[in-house]
C-alpha cells in the first residue's frame, strides 16, 4: 500500500477518533506529497524514496522550529510542533542508532579505501546510498568526519 493511500485511510480514523495532533501531522504529510508529486510537472505516484525523502523534510523542518520556539520561550508552539514531529515520525523507517551508522561507515571507508578527509565525498555518497531514510544526513556527516580525520 503506497504511503498516500495510508494516509489518507489514517486521516480518517484520526477525524472519528478527534485526534486533532495526529490529525494536524497527516493533514501536513498529505500537502507535502501532493506539493512533491505536482512539483515534478506531472501526478504519478512517488517512488518509495521521494516519499521518505519528503517525511525526513518535514521532521528536520519540525525540529528546527521547535528549537526556534524553545528558545523564544514559546511553549504553547513547541508542544504543537514536537507532536507533528512525532507523528510524522511513525512513517519513517527504523531510525539508526549513532553506534550502527558508524559500524556501516567504517565497513564503507573500508570498501572504498578512503584514507582521509578528502575522500569524504566518496564516502559520504556510498553512505547516502545505503542508509537513504536509515539515519539523518546530519548524523552521517559527523561520523564520516570523525573518521576520516
Amino acid at each position: 500500500m503506497s504511503l498516500e493511500i495510508q494516509i489518507n485511510q489514517d486521516i480518517k480514523a484520526a477525524m472519528i477518533a478527534k485526534d486533532t495532533a495526529k490529525l494536524r501531522g497527516l493533514r501536513a504529510i498529505k500537502a507535502a506529497i501532493l506539493l512533491a508529486k505536482t512539483e515534478k510537472g506531472h501526478s504519478e505516484d512517488l517512488t518509495q524514496e521521494a516519499e521518505v525523502k519528503v517525511l525526513q523534510k518535514l521532521v528536520k523542518q519540525r525540529r528546527e522550529s521547535a528549537e526556534i520556539y524553545k528558545s523564544q520561550n514559546r511553549e504553547d508552539l513547541y508542544e504543537i510542533e514536537v507532536e507533528e514531529e512525532k507523528v510524522i515520525e511513525a512513517y519513517l523507517p527504523k531510525q539508526l542508532s549513532k553506534e550502527e551508522v558508524e559500524a556501516i561507515v567504517k565497513a564503507i571507508i573500508t570498501e572504498t579505501g578512503a584514507s582521509s578527509i578528502k575522500d569524504m565525498g566518496k564516502v559520504m555518497a556510498a553512505t547516502n546510498q545505503k542508509l537513504a531514510g536509515q539515519a539523518d544526513g546530519k548524523t552521517i556527516s559527523e561520523v564520516v568526519k570523525r573518521l576520516l580525520a
